[in-house]
């Protein structure tokens, strides 16, 4: 008898050991082959595994795993992919989640789980407004922080009427109307806006609608080869040349690499993370440059410092319960390279400062990927949604 129980003992202790052995997994899930591969895409996976190393591969005892795949842009894909993982492969945080629609989808899957998402791809600010999540974050960059930092800005310096051209999807329209509210806000009008299909290939008629609109600012509402081709194609129309001036809300450091300074220079916007910025953000470059052969942009940065940050959670909280590492996430702040002093909000947002950025002439850049002027800081406080206007059910309101 002793023995019989002395095995149902050992029986019913190995699920248990076998499952405190079990790696803890972290999934990066974004555009691996499409328009925002190049921002995101396999260099991010790169940035969240230099994180696991730089954390010393265990947590609470555990192997850590990361986990990759392509969500090919499609909202069914990409939640395909995720209630496998947490399902079947037990994925504990998905990061990356590049795509505005699919990171909805996901960190709503996630919540429902009791999972943890950090999405530092899209930029759409209902990811932490009205779709906040207690176990979702918003890491890098939104339409808020794209709109406020430029557009506060310019329309000081005269750009009083805007004319917006933007991606006909989720990331577009809240880019757009978070635009629209900030220049009327500061005494500007929006005078015109159009829409384009996701990846679109010809931009012509478009941009001549906001040419014959006489905007003194062209906002482009859209990212990845979508703002590449508008940028192309408005220096083929003399667009900048007759006055206009071309704010490229949505782009990022590899675009600007991919079009050149020929045609990207003196375009302005905001950024979160520029590589040249200071000691931290060149020694951690240096150590990318050579697994990528390329700097990093703000999306890879801000998958490091995420991942990084998760795990100094799991590791406060002792559990890689859901709700328990979300709440240390909120505690503990954030500095390292990518944010100094930086804080995650009741709302899931990480605000943090920024910086508005000129792209160099030919002339100014010293070398490849040396193409950005830093022409002032933006303060956390400016580039957040003001936790008082927030459409957040998680923020508590005097």
């Amino acid at each position: 008898m002793k023995k019989l129980l002395l095995g149902l003992a050992l029986a019913a202790a190995i699920p248990q050991m076998a499952g405190a052995a079990e790696p803890l997994r972290i999934g990066v899930l974004n555009d691996q082959s499409g328009l925002y591969s190049d921002f995101g895409g396999v260099t991010s996976v790169t940035a969240a595994k230099m994180a696991v190393d730089d954390f010393g591969d265990k947590v609470l005892g555990r192997k850590i795993e990361v986990l990759s795949a392509d969500h090919q842009n499609k909202t069914d894909v990409g939640t395909a992919i995720a209630r496998k993982w947490f399902d079947l492969d037990h994925v504990e945080m998905i990061a990356g989640l590049t795509n505005s629609a699919v990171a909805l989808a996901v960190q709503a899957m996630a919540a429902e789980k009791d999972k943890v998402t950090i999405a530092s791809g899209p930029f759409s600010s209902a990811l932490t407004g009205k779709s906040c999540s207690p176990t979702g974050f918003h890491w890098t960059f939104d339409t808020y922080a794209a709109s406020v930092g430029t557009a506060t800005g310019l329309v000081k310096e005269g750009a009083k009427t805007w004319f917006i051209l933007g991606a006909d999807y989720a990331f577009g329209k809240q880019l757009a109307s978070d635009l629209t509210k900030v220049v009327e806000k500061n005494g500007g009008k929006v005078v015109g806006e159009v829409f384009h299909p996701v990846g679109a290939s010809d931009f012509a008629s478009f941009l001549l609608q906001a040419q014959s609109s006489k905007a003194s600012a062209i906002a482009l509402a859209n990212g990845g080869a979508d703002t590449s081709n508008s940028i192309k194609q408005a220096a083929e129309f003399g667009i900048t040349q007759a006055g206009q001036k071309l704010v490229a809300l949505g782009i990022v450091i590899s675009d600007v690499h991919a079009l050149g300074l020929q045609k990207a220079q003196g375009l302005v916007a905001t950024t979160p993370f520029y590589w040249n910025r200071d000691d931290a953000s060149r020694a951690f470059s240096k150590r990318f440059e050579k697994l990528t052969h390329r700097e990093p942009g703000m999306v890879q940065a801000g998958v490091y410092s995420s991942v990084m940050h998760y795990l100094k959670a799991v590791k406060a909280a002792g559990t890689t319960e859901g709700k328990a590492v979300a709440k240390k996430m909120r505690e503990i702040p954030v500095n390292d390279f990518f944010a100094h002093n930086g804080k995650v909000r009741a709302d899931g947002w990480m605000a943090h400062d920024m910086y508005l950025v000129q792209v160099k002439t030919p002339a100014e850049s010293k070398g490849p990927w040396d193409y950005y002027k830093i022409l002032r800081t933006l303060p956390a406080s400016l580039v957040s949604v003001p936790l008082s206007e927030s459409a957040c059910p998680l923020v508590k309101k005097g």
